[in-house]
């Protein structure tokens, strides 16, 4: 089965203290997109300028992203630009140009709406409602957000989780939509907004899981060098999404081990700048450090 991803596609310029790089690919979209298509056939709705390189296109068609959805419009192409000290689990924002992701307004050609797994990033929650009116049976729908939303348009967003099975945040964001410190009672108020299902991101501190009273924990993956954490969050949702989508099973045995797979991907993204690292990614490797994730929390049997 295909997924379906809207979000952003975008210019980054990005400074860690181990390098730099200048309009580099990036965009929930794209490392999203990427990630997915490791496992399963993607689907794009995005927006560029006219001014987005067509070397990103011919990456992004060479991992058999399907680009129908992905509108080209007058003007330029979003960009921003972040630095990062070595606490890497915080963004700086330096400079934020929406340019013609301002104006974007999801319409998806006529074969992405039957899509049965959808993955709405981070773009304003009346979008993120407006791509599920269009899409007719999905199977699961998953969403993504941020504090900008939950703070200034937190009525939408509301409105639109109702409609969501799973939700994908991090830790903060969790406990400011839910109003609630602790993160076990945040989670418990949020499914009671819509989702079945809520999966918090804990940068280098790993994933929680928690779904119909149960908690599910997974690692972050130990690293020797982090080069640039930006786009891991996204990189995990496609691989958690995609692995979902090659499956067909959204039970939530499979999800746990969808939670590992998205792990695994985002622990290759932050090993270099951009999408570099996915570059060059074979499924072979992916497949052994799945299994290295495996034996982090083996601990056999209490004798």
């Amino acid at each position: 089965m295909s997924v379906l991803v809207v979000g952003s596609v975008a210019l980054d310029t990005v400074s860690t203290p181990f390098g730099q790089v200048e309009e580099a690919l990036g965009g929930s979209a794209c490392y999203f997109a990427t990630s997915a298509s490791f496992f399963t056939s993607v689907s794009l709705v995005a927006v560029t300028g006219g001014d987005f390189p067509q070397e990103h296109l011919d990456f992004l068609a060479s991992r058999g992203i399907d680009l129908d959805g992905l509108q080209t419009a007058s003007g330029k192409t979003f960009r921003w630009a972040g630095k990062y000290e070595y606490d890497l689990n915080e963004a700086h924002t330096l400079d934020t140009q929406l340019n013609v992701f301002e104006a974007f307004d999801p319409e998806l050609p006529d074969h992405y709406r039957d899509a049965e797994f959808v993955f709405l990033a981070n773009i304003h929650p009346e979008l993120q409602l407006k791509v599920l009116q269009q899409v007719r049976q999905p199977k699961l729908v998953a969403l993504d957000t941020m504090n900008f939303w939950i703070e200034g348009s937190r009525d939408s967003l509301l409105k639109t989780l109702k409609h969501v099975d799973l939700l994908m945040i991090n830790e903060a964001e969790a406990r400011q939509l839910a109003e609630e410190a602790n993160l076990v009672q945040a989670a418990r108020k949020i499914q009671a907004m819509g989702p079945k299902s809520l999966v918090v991101k804990r940068g280098e501190y790993g994933v929680l899981m928690f779904h119909d009273g149960h908690v599910f924990s997974a690692p972050a993956y130990p690293l020797e060098e982090v080069f640039d954490p930006t786009g891991a969050g996204d990189t995990f949702g496609g691989g958690f999404m995609g692995y979902l989508a090659s499956t067909g099973d959204a039970s939530v045995e499979n999800m746990r081990r969808a939670v590992v797979v998205g792990s695994a991907m985002a622990s290759f993204t932050v090993e270099k700048f951009s999408l570099d690292r996915l570059r060059s990614l074979e499924f072979g490797t992916i497949q052994e450090r799945f299994q290295m994730f495996k034996a982090l929390t083996d601990f056999g049997d209490l004798v």
